[in-house]
């Protein structure tokens, strides 16, 4: 029985959730499959167990919950009991470290237990008969670091998350009053919560309150000195008050926490720039345009500032230019370049000092929520001035590197790790789940030039792979085969322009499905053998201008598909080169990979990473009976 069988064993039986086929030809792409409603006459609802599990009978589950010592664990602990696949079967709170779950049908468990400041743990159990199954866990404390990134909305006990949902829904109406009671009451409840402090930073933020607002964020870093979001308001307060150079620790802290921060790298590079360091600045601007794309447009006044304080206006004058037409509405920027352009009588121009920055592009930081990006239509990314391309000679190329992809590769395989969120009605993230994959990708052509493109994933350990909630997510390195010369016609294709990139020019060009053509790239199916619904795409592409690879992908639904209850489907991957030394190939293929849906009222982001590539090439298998395979590093960012 081969992994993909045994993942249908898996996800089958409870006909609670869909998953797609690991294979397709390139008219018949790999999917990305999400849940589906129980069936009444199956399920029954409250428990998650069909009616055939029931008759067995069932018994307590009664989990104990030490820390170091075996003493019971008096914070707060939030314990998940799971079925076989991963599917949450129910989920609780501890009391002094004891939970108690009753009727729990005769099964395989495993229970996850999280606690602020302890390692995630988790054991597997089998209810087998009656009476009660006591199981014991003992949590290990983080390390200083891990411990205060452990402190998230999600360690909260539940009657305090319910409370702070509420307060952020408030919040983001911009009603404030309508959250201080909420927030009152979680304070109340966790009334050393470095979350709940930061919420009252935003309320003071709301109600026009600095100083109190300043006194939170304080009270926040004691309770937790990494937290970004705190580190980064510090450090924005100080920017808007003039005063660079004390905002420079706070925003190093930021980075320090989390470099992937597009928000942190773009304050400071104006911290940078704001004290002539040109250089440091003009580096952090490129990562955080990388990182955060059109979100973080302005940066770009960053490196416009880099060009004045060289001399170098002329240069800097096309790209102001640039960023004053995508952005009508920034008056400053506006009359700052037209200075720039038609400096006052005996002066060389303006102050860099007068145009406003990174800073100033939005009123706050925005309320905390790890949920859906803007749709890709909401705004077009700033790209170079003045740059025009022929789309048809771009797509073609990108397609030939496509088909020198099928060419040289007999398949690949990779370590992937997962990391999954269900996002509650409120915006906040649940306990992120974890998973370290075996994963292989085949990619072989067919007769009239079709691919034929499979998936094959397995545990560290060689078992089967179960991801969170027995849904899987297939297809994501064949998204890019929407280039692919075979399906490229299906799509309306524009390049909006030359984009620059942290180390690259890329030209960046915008598709969509055409209605008259079939939907071929992805599918939604219940079951293995149930109905399959397609799903037409709309996106944006990088493409590297030298190489014609792709090197950033986009994707995102042309509309919401009501008759399955799907409101939103986006996946944002990055590509990086791979270099296989023995074969001399270098291929791109996935760093990582980002996917949010949105169906039948869950709501979900995941993150696919991949390191560790292994090549087996085309001619390797047709040489020698066991493919040889190519040490490579992972891919370059």
């Amino acid at each position: 029985m081969n992994i993909r069988t045994l993942l249908y064993s898996l996800i089958l039986p409870a006909a609670a959730y869909f998953f797609l086929p690991l294979d397709a030809h390139a008219g018949r792409l790999p999917q990305v499959p999400a849940a589906v409603s129980p069936a009444p006459a199956i399920i029954d609802p409250s428990t998650g167990f069909n009616g055939t599990e029931m008759a067995f009978g069932s018994a307590n589950a009664e989990i104990h919950v030490t820390g170091p010592g075996g003493v019971p664990l008096e914070e707060s602990v939030v314990v998940t009991l799971l079925r076989v696949g991963g599917q949450m079967y129910t989920q609780s709170t501890a009391d002094a470290g004891f939970v108690k779950f009753e009727r729990i049908p005769y099964s395989e468990f495993t229970v996850q237990v999280v606690a602020p400041g302890y390692k995630t743990a988790s054991k597997q159990f089998e209810v087998n008969g009656p009476g009660a199954v006591s199981v014991v866990l003992s949590l290990q404390p983080l390390e200083a670091e891990e411990a205060a990134a452990s402190r998230g909305f999600y360690a909260l006990p539940r009657n305090v998350q319910r409370d702070v949902g509420k307060a952020l829904e408030a919040l983001r109406a911009n009603k404030p009053n309508n959250a201080i009671k909420h927030l009152q009451a979680a304070q109340r409840g966790a009334p050393n919560s470095a979350e709940i402090e930061y919420l009252f930073s935003l309320y003071s933020t709301e109600t026009k309150d600095p100083v109190q607002a300043r006194a939170y964020w304080m009270k926040t870093l004691e309770f937790d000195p990494r937290h970004l979001s705190t580190l980064l308001a510090v450090g924005q307060d100080f920017l808007r008050s003039g005063k660079p150079a004390e905002a420079m620790p706070y925003l190093k802290r930021a980075v320090n926490v989390d470099r992937n921060s597009w928000r942190a790298q773009a304050l400071l590079s104006e911290a940078c720039v704001l004290q002539d360091m040109n250089d440091e600045a003009r580096n952090h601007a490129l990562r955080a345009i990388e990182l955060g794309h059109d979100r973080a447009s302005a940066a770009e006044l960053v490196l416009v500032r880099v060009m004045v304080q060289k001399g170098e206006v002329n240069q800097a004058i096309p790209k102001l230019e640039a960023y004053v037409k995508a952005h009508p509405t920034d008056e400053d920027t506006a009359n700052y370049l037209e200075r720039l352009k038609h400096p006052p009588a005996g002066s060389a121009g303006p102050a860099s000092g007068e145009m406003s920055v990174v800073s100033n592009a939005d009123d706050a930081l925005p309320v905390p929520s790890n949920w859906l990006p803007p749709d890709v239509d909401a705004s077009v990314p700033a790209v170079e001035p003045g740059v025009s391309c022929n789309v048809d000679d771009v797509v073609s190329k990108a397609g030939k590197q496509l088909m020198e992809l099928a060419k040289d590769v007999d398949r690949f395989t990779a370590t992937e790790t997962l990391v999954h969120e269900s996002i509650d009605k409120y915006g906040i993230a649940s306990v992120p789940e974890k998973r370290i994959f075996n994963y292989v990708a085949s990619i072989q052509q067919v007769q009239h030039g079709f691919l034929n493109v499979e998936e094959y994933r397995s545990t560290v350990s060689g078992g089967p792979a179960e991801f969170p909630g027995g849904v899987a997510t297939n297809g994501l390195p064949a998204l890019v085969l929407i280039f692919y010369p075979n399906n490229a016609d299906d799509f309306t294709m524009s390049c909006e322009g030359l984009a620059r990139l942290s180390d690259r020019l890329a030209w960046q060009v915008h598709f969509k499905q055409k209605p008259d053509k079939p939907n071929v790239i992805k599918r939604y199916r219940i079951g293995a053998d149930g109905t399959s619904y397609p799903v037409a795409l709309k996106g944006r592409a990088w493409i590297s201008a030298d190489t014609y690879q792709i090197v950033r992908l986009e994707t995102d639904l042309v509309a919401p598909m009501p008759q399955i209850r799907l409101k939103a489907d986006r996946a944002e991957i990055e590509y990086g080169p791979v270099i296989f030394a023995k074969s001399n190939v270098s291929m791109w293929l996935p760093k990582s990979a980002d996917v949010y849906y949105d169906w039948m009222g869950r709501r979900i982001h995941r993150r696919h990473s991949f390191s560790n590539y292994l090549l087996f090439a085309v001619d390797d298998k047709q040489k020698i009976s066991v493919p040889k395979a190519d040490d490579a590093p992972s891919p370059k960012s």
